[in-house]
Parts: C-alpha cells; structure tokens; sequence
C-alpha cells in the first residue's frame, strides 16, 4: 500500500484531497495516471516472492495499480474500514462480495427492495448454484430473525433502498447479524461514504457503485467494497482471478471525483430537500418518500444515521402508468435515463426499466407501482428544476 496516510485523523473533506499516491521521482502535486498493464521486477527471487504474497507490491494491473490503490484507500478510511478492493463497475461489486464467500446450501437473508440487477442475481442466479435467498418485509424489519436459518451465512441490506427510498435501522440488523454470526453486507450506494457509515453500525462489508454519486458527473463506471480484511482477501482473490478489477483510468477518474464529493453531496442533499417539500404540496402527486421529510416513515431512523438525506426522491403521480409516460414525455430539462448521482437531475420509471424484469407479485410486495418514479436531483438551480417538474406534471393531468 504506497499512499500517504498523514491524513486519516483529518475531516472527511481534508482526507478526499490529501490522500493519494506517493509522489515519484519527479515530485508531481496531482496524482498521474499509471497506463500499465504490468510492473517489472528488480530480479527472479523477487519475482517469486511477489506471486507468493510474500511481498506486497505492484505487479499486474488486473490485481493492483497505484491509481486503484488511491481510490480504495480513500473509500477505506471515509468508511472507517481495514481493506478494500476496486471493480469495473458496481454490480462487479456486488456478486464479488457474495460469490467467495458463500458455497452451495448456503442462505441469505435480504430486505425485500434493492436494486433489480441484485434482485435478479439472488432470485436468478445463486438458486443455480444451490444458494437460496429469503426476503423481509420493510415494514416488518424487526421481524427478521424468523427468516433466520442454521445455513444462513449472510444479511444483506440497501438503505436507502433502490428505488423505494425506504431506510432500515442498520444498527438493529449489525445486532441481529452479530447475535447469528452472519456476515452483514450494506450496499451503501445511495448515502456514499459521506452521509453514512455502515461498519459503525455493525456491518462487515460495505458496497458502492462509484457510477454514482461518487463519480458524480455521469462520466465512468466503477465499485468498490470495503470491510474487515479477513473477508476482503477472500473477494480480492476471486476479483483477481476472474478479472472484475476497474481500470487505471476509471480509477483515476473516481479518485478525483472523490475530492468534491462532499461539497457536491451538500449541494445535492440541499436540493433534494427543497424539491421534496415542492412535490410533497403538489396535487398530482399521490405519495412521495425522501428520507429527511418528516412524513418518510423511517424519518427517526434516517435522522439517526444518515448526516442528511440524500438526492434520491420516490414519488408517486395520480392517474397510473399512462400518466407517468406522459410526465415523462413532456419533460425538458430532467434527463430520462437509468442512471443516478449526476450532476443532472434524472427521472426514471423502475417499473418499466430498472426493475422491468422483477416479477409482478415482487413488484407489488416492494412497492414498485406502476406510477412510481425515481428521481435523482441534480445541481441545477432548484427554480429550473421545479420550473420543468410543474410543467410536465401540469401536462400530465
């Protein structure tokens, strides 16, 4: 590990820009990019020792590169964790950190509403290789032992969820993982490391899609995992071996994202609040659910563990699928498509896209409606923003 540490007893924001890479020979202020597929070595015996893990140093880019080094260090330490691991994108993420550390006869225990690429690995999957997933209710978490079983090995939670914006009591479920012996995976995309840290609240592995508000800018595709080290060296080995590692440049390009992150998660969070309480008034809107509205179910919860609220928004339009297409139509300014955490506010439709393939009965018990929309608030000014949300919704009447 080649990064300068000097920071880690530093603000969150002074740590995004001061920890990098040790400079080189020729003493560059901002980290460079490391183009390399390989390292050389200085002779055979060190060679041998490399491969042996006897010595800890760079020697192919699929396993390590200084630039991937930086952007988990960062992670690590905003997450308070002890090692951690970069992908090529956040569900590489994902089925890393569950894939080595589960064999065939395992059980999972899931919240019911999480992302549908991750729905779909343990619905689709994982029941081919003989693991099994068993899902809470939401409204009934402190319900959750009883899905518990003698091969239960792991507990697994969004909060916020994607795309319900619903938020769980993490530090109950750290509890209940800790009593069973199970290791207890957060994905903690929607929060980043900058509002919420999951491993204070009993969590062994934390999971972000750096696509996201990490990025920031819509720009590049990554995940990184961090946790307590026994796990992470079981999911880096498998990462390396099947190749799920991000690139130099990707890596490059979210460490730096990552010094503006909470500067721009203010602005976002700020946002988010003031569109909130706009749509929340709104008479064609029939429900909507944003963490630090005091009408959000788990408002107590989310205040409790969350620095604030995030810029994800779940609201719902009177009138059914046929008035969301036409709210979604008559956009002009929001961006129709999949992605979140852009500096553009995004409006997508889960039912019909990120969630499409969901069973309908699923559907129904998580809450995706057909009139639910996600939206994803942007850095625009909030007037702009409102101004197309008033119009398009107005149309859609």
């Amino acid at each position: 590990m080649n990064t300068t540490n000097n920071e880690e007893g530093c603000c969150f924001e002074t740590q995004a820009i001061r920890t990098q890479t040790e400079r080189s020979q020729y003493n560059e202020h901002s980290t460079p990019l490391y183009l390399t597929s390989s390292f050389v070595f200085d002779d055979a015996e060190n060679m041998r020792a490399v491969f042996a893990e006897e010595i800890q140093r760079y020697s192919y880019s699929r396993f390590t590169n200084p630039n991937q080094t930086e952007l988990v260090e960062k992670i690590r330490i905003f997450e308070k964790a002890e090692a951690g691991f970069a992908f090529a994108t956040g569900m590489a993420a994902v089925y890393c950190s569950l894939f080595p550390l589960l064999k065939t006869g395992d059980h999972i225990v899931s919240c019911s509403n999480i992302f549908g690429s991750t729905r779909g690995l343990f619905s689709n999957t994982f029941p081919e290789w003989g693991v099994e997933t068993s899902y809470f209710d939401l409204n009934q978490v402190y319900d959750v032992e009883r899905l518990i079983k003698p091969n239960t090995k792991i507990l697994f939670a969004e909060s916020p969820t994607n795309p319900g914006v619903d938020v769980l009591d993490l530090a109950y479920l750290g509890e209940i993982a800790k009593k069973h012996n199970l290791i207890f995976i957060v994905d903690n995309t929607f929060a980043t490391p900058y509002l919420q840290n999951p491993i204070t609240l009993g969590a062994h592995i934390v999971v972000h899609s750096a696509t996201k508000l990490i990025d920031g800018q819509g720009r590049a595709c990554g995940g990184v995992t961090v946790g307590y080290k026994k796990y992470i060296h079981k999911i880096y080995l498998f990462a390396r071996t099947i190749g799920a590692s991000i690139s130099p440049f990707n890596a490059w390009v979210l460490s730096k994202s990552l010094e503006t992150l909470a500067i721009r998660v203010d602005r976002h969070c700020e946002n988010a609040l003031t569109i909130a309480e706009y749509l929340e008034q709104h008479p064609a809107v029939e429900f909507i659910k944003y963490p630090f509205l005091p009408s959000h179910p788990q408002y107590e919860i989310a205040k409790k563990q969350m620095k604030q609220g995030g810029n994800i928004i779940a609201f719902g339009i009177k009138g059914g699928l046929d008035t969301g297409r036409t709210f979604l139509d008559a956009l002009q300014l929001c961006s129709r498509t999949a992605n979140l955490g852009d500096s553009r506010t995004i409006v997508t439709h889960p039912a019909s896209t990120t969630h499409s393939k969901v069973p309908a009965e699923e559907k129904v018990a998580t809450g995706i409606t057909d009139n639910l929309i996600r939206l994803s608030v942007g850095l625009e000014n909030t007037k702009d923003i409102i101004r197309d949300l008033e119009q398009a919704l107005t149309t859609a009447q």
